[in-house]
This record gives C-alpha cells, sequence and structure tokens, in this order.
C-alpha cells in the first residue's frame, strides 16, 4: 500500500468524509435510512469534487449489513469488499472507452441477472455525456423500466450534453468546487498522517493551483513529497508548478493601483524570465482582484479565498480603490485570459491587459473632483460663461504615481490660441497644430491625450472635425462621453465655435481632397454605412426642391 497514489489511500470511505457536497450526502444518508433509494442518479460538477467516491460510498451503504443508521459501516464483508474493489455487485463504466451502442447492449443484457451477494447491482457510468446518441437512446429503455435490484449512477462533468429524456429519468445532485479551506484542511491532515514536512504556504499554493479539485491537490502534493526534500518549501512549489507567490501577484496589484506601467510590465517580464508561467500569472491576478472584489462587496476571508495575512494587505489596497475601478479591471483581465491560451509570446496578452487596466485607472484619477482653481486670465470670456465645462485636473492625492496631472497654470500655457476673427479653420490648419491640440489635452487628460496620438484629423466641414482612429479600442475611448466632451472643448477654443467630434477606423473610410460633403455624417444611416460597413460615397445628388431652387 504504500506504493498507491496519495489520492487513491485517501480516497473517502464514508458519507461524512465527503468534504464541501453536505446538500448531497444528507439527502441520500436520508433516503437510506426511509429506504427510499432511487434507481437512478446523476451526479455533476467539475473534477476532483468527489462524485466518483460518493458513488461507491452509496454503493456500499446500499448493500451494507448494518443497520440502516450505521450505513456504510465499513465493517461487515460488504462494505470491506466494495473499499478493496472486489465487489461483483459494483460495476464500474467508462463512458469515454466505452460509449458505442455496443457496450450499452450489452450492458442491458447482464442487468437482468440477480446481485451476487448483495441487495442491489450498483451501475457507476463515469464520464457519461461521451456515449453516442445510439448509446443514449438504448440505455434510455433501460432506465424506464430497471429492475427492482438495479441501481445505476451516472457522473459527469457536462451535464449539458446529456439528453432531456435521460435527465428526467434521474435525481440529480450538483457537486461544487471544495472551497480553499477545506482543501487545505485536507491537505493538512494528510501531511500529518503521512508524515510529510511542509512550510507555511506551501498548502495554500497548492489548493490554489487545484482549483477545487481534491484529486489534484493531492496529485500535485503527492509529486511534491516525491521530491525527497526533508520539507516541501513554498520555492519548491512555484519551481516545479510554475506559480508565483501571493506576494508578488499583491505586488503586482499595487503596481496596477497606483497606475504605474512601467513598474508593471517590468515585475511582469521579471517573474516570466525567472520561470514563471505567464498563464498561471494571469489567472493568479485574476484570483487576486476577485478576492478583492469579494471584500469591497462586504464578504469575509473565507468566501475570498484568502489567507489571514493576505487580508491584512488587501484591506489596505481597498482603502485607495473605488468598486468601479476594481470592476473594470477584473473584467479587462478576464477578458484577455483566453486569448493568453494560443498567444505565441505568452505575456503579451497580460501586459496589454495590464496597460488598459492601468489607463482606465488614469482615466478615473483625472476625473475625480478637483480644488477650485483661478480662472486663467487670458482665457476667452466665453470659456467662464459655461458653467458646465470641465475644470482643470489637479494632482490626485492618496497614492502617488507616475505623472501627476501639471498645474492649473500649465493649462492656460498649454491651451492652443484660436484662430483669427474671420478666417475659417481648415483641415490643413488643424493638421498643422495638431501637436498643440495634444499639447493641450495632456494639461486636461493624459490618457486621451495618449489614445490621440494613434488618430489624426481627416476632415473638418460643417461644424464636425473628423478623426481617424487606428483602432476600434482608440476610438471607442474617444467617444465616450466624457472624453469626446473634453476634446470637443479643446478643439472649440482652438476653432473659435462649438463644433461636433467623429472617429472613423483607418481604411473604413477614405477621404476625399478637400473632405466629403458634411451631409455624409449628416445622416445616420449614411454614416452607419460608411464607418461601420466600409461603404463609399460615390456621388452627391441634390433633391428635387435643390434642383427648382438652382433652376
Amino acid at each position: 500500500m504504500s506504493g498507491q497514489a496519495l489520492y487513491r489511500r485517501w480516497r473517502s470511505q464514508t458519507f461524512d468524509e465527503i468534504v464541501a457536497q453536505e446538500h448531497v450526502t444528507r439527502t441520500l444518508q436520508n433516503a437510506l435510512r426511509a429506504g427510499r433509494v432511487a434507481h437512478a442518479y446523476l451526479f455533476t460538477g467539475p473534477r476532483g469534487t468527489g462524485k466518483t467516491s460518493t458513488a461507491r460510498i452509496l454503493a456500499k451503504a446500499a448493500n451494507c449489513l448494518a443497520e440502516p443508521a450505521e450505513r456504510p459501516c465499513n465493517r461487515c464483508a460488504r462494505c470491506q469488499a466494495v473499499s478493496e474493489g472486489r465487489d461483483l455487485d459494483l460495476i464500474e463504466i467508462d463512458a469515454a472507452s466505452n460509449r458505442g451502442i455496443d457496450e450499452i447492449r450489452e450492458l442491458r443484457d447482464k442487468i437482468a441477472f440477480a446481485p451476487n451477494e448483495g441487495r442491489y447491482k450498483v451501475y457507476v457510468v463515469d464520464e457519461v455525456h461521451m456515449l453516442t446518441t445510439e448509446a443514449f437512446n438504448a440505455l434510455l429503455k433501460t432506465l424506464e423500466e430497471p429492475p427492482s435490484h438495479v441501481i445505476f449512477v451516472l457522473a459527469t462533468t457536462e451535464p449539458q450534453r446529456i439528453p432531456a429524456t435521460i435527465l428526467s429519468r434521474c435525481q440529480r445532485f450538483d457537486f461544487r468546487r471544495v472551497p480553499l479551506a477545506g482543501l487545505c484542511g485536507k491537505l493538512e491532515r494528510i501531511c500529518q498522517v503521512e508524515g510529510i514536512g511542509v512550510q507555511p504556504g506551501v498548502l495554500e499554493a497548492i489548493a490554489r493551483r487545484a482549483s477545487g479539485s481534491f484529486r489534484d491537490a493531492e496529485s500535485l502534493l503527492d509529486q511534491l513529497a516525491a521530491y525527497g526534500d526533508a520539507e516541501i518549501t513554498l520555492e519548491r512549489v512555484q519551481e516545479l508548478l510554475g506559480g508565483v507567490s501571493a506576494q508578488a501577484v499583491a505586488d503586482l496589484v499595487d503596481a496596477w493601483l497606483a497606475a504605474d506601467l512601467g513598474a508593471g510590465l517590468h515585475q511582469i517580464n521579471a517573474l516570466v524570465d525567472g520561470g514563471t508561467d505567464a498563464r498561471q500569472l494571469h489567472l493568479e491576478m485574476i484570483e487576486y482582484l476577485r478576492s478583492l472584489l469579494v471584500l469591497q462587496a462586504g464578504g469575509d476571508g473565507a468566501l475570498a479565498g484568502a489567507s489571514p495575512e493576505a487580508l491584512v494587505r488587501m484591506r489596505s489596497q481597498l482603502a485607495g480603490l473605488g468598486l468601479g475601478r476594481l470592476v473594470e479591471g477584473l473584467r479587462i483581465l478576464s477578458q484577455s485570459e483566453p486569448v493568453a491560451r494560443g498567444d505565441v509570446r505568452p505575456q503579451l496578452p497580460l501586459e496589454l491587459a495590464f496597460a488598459q487596466a492601468a489607463l482606465v485607472g488614469t482615466a478615473r484619477d483625472e476625473a475625480r473632483p478637483a480644488a477650485p482653481a483661478a480662472a486663467p486670465a487670458a482665457a476667452p470670456a466665453r470659456r467662464a460663461e459655461s458653467p458646465t465645462r470641465p475644470a482643470a485636473a489637479a494632482a490626485v492625492g492618496g497614492r502617488p504615481r507616475r505623472g501627476d496631472a501639471p498645474r492649473p497654470d500649465a493649462v492656460a500655457q498649454s491651451a492652443p490660441a484660436p484662430v483669427a476673427a474671420g478666417s475659417a479653420p481648415s483641415l490643413e490648419r488643424l493638421k498643422e497644430r495638431w501637436p498643440e491640440v495634444l499639447q493641450a489635452l495632456r494639461a486636461r487628460s493624459r490618457t486621451l491625450e495618449a489614445v490621440l496620438r494613434s488618430g489624426r484629423p481627416c476632415e473638418v466641414a460643417g461644424g464636425r472635425v473628423v478623426l481617424q482612429m487606428e483602432a476600434t479600442f482608440h476610438r471607442d475611448r474617444v467617444m465616450e462621453e466624457k472624453n469626446r466632451q473634453l476634446l470637443q472643448d479643446v478643439l472649440a477654443s482652438f476653432l473659435g465655435a462649438p463644433c461636433q467630434v467623429e472617429c472613423v477606423l483607418a481604411g473604413q473610410r477614405k477621404p476625399a481632397a478637400g473632405g466629403e460633403h458634411p451631409i455624409v455624417y449628416e445622416d445616420p444611416m449614411v454614416r452607419h454605412a460608411v464607418q461601420e460597413l466600409g461603404a463609399k460615397v460615390a456621388g452627391i445628388e441634390p433633391d428635387d426642391e435643390a434642383k427648382t431652387g438652382t433652376e
């Protein structure tokens, strides 16, 4: 037995040993005591959560010779036969390798025979979703009219792939992913009994990598124990699993909180160069932000899946973090994680997601209300008349970060001078002075200024300024209401008149010399066809009223 894998040696033998599935075990125990055992069960849930172990315990209890309240007793001949894997009345079938109609027909022919020694014959069909359509149809007849001495237990990780006709004939039990505390508790008991020495933090790192699976956690512990060290260290865990310490993840989150893109990218590359798996680092950061979200919403440490030491630092990070920024950062990282699976440079999706999340943080910081500042003397009179016009951004208080906003007087110094009275603004003039516009924007929003560096004006006509952007992300960011309004304010001070900003993607529209007629953007259907569908305007014909007027 010493050569047996840990996950097999420590397989649960009673309902009480099944962790985190009380909603399943209590129902089954009550059914056994009342003599109301169903003829078919469906166990669903993530891998390694105890589905097959529970099925074996159910088979053991159904044929146990003890009193109903004590089943399974693990002492009688029937219980010991199941525990030792020699019970002929327990038939386990792997549907992944026995998925055809012939195998199910053979099973159906044998069902009619009475049990060898027990009261029931228990058929456990693992990964039942792998059966073919014909095999499911053959199994359906047996589930509809089963012999009284047969119990079916169907186990699967993908219940959505099972036909509704099969589902309707089974009692369904959904197994939950095991929480971090439950995994750590069982690993600690295994280490005590097996004499495995571990440093603090090792079991938590193993449990996190196992993602709620007992089998995965026990296999990882077995692998680390086989390395031969007298004590399993956290460094050994990270070296073997390609993981990352909680401290390193927390440091990376600190860089995100400070919107320090340089420090964040440096940490990411240093960890990857040191052997950390880039995708695992990505997942760890998502999990860390998820824990912050749980704590922000009022959850406790157990729900957040964090250790007491980590909770102290997390709560200090939450002190300067708003819910909106946290949700947006978590969304960006979560949506970019699947891209990392097939990327040639595995850390690139994380780097891009970190940069985007940092930009969101910078924009939110710059949008915070600033202390009232005296209006510059050289500002145009109409600027003072607008009560809704945004005030100059002030330096962000609280956390020091790179690139704090400039002083209010810098806004006046960098604002572009308006065109002379009577001179119409032109596209050429706007292109010539575009760097001045960007400089003025930098004083108001560094994020917007950085995004606009990937664009350029392509038309000035009819009170509209059309910008050509390189990517959808940049276009959408500019067209956000607060960014669009800010840009229009800056452009209005240059053009000497209010304007409306529109954005198109590079390659979707090629403006004609001198710009296109403003009707292209005044009609929403035409604008949608040009900007989104790549249509081109071949020409503009005057309507009947215009023709009459010219005649």
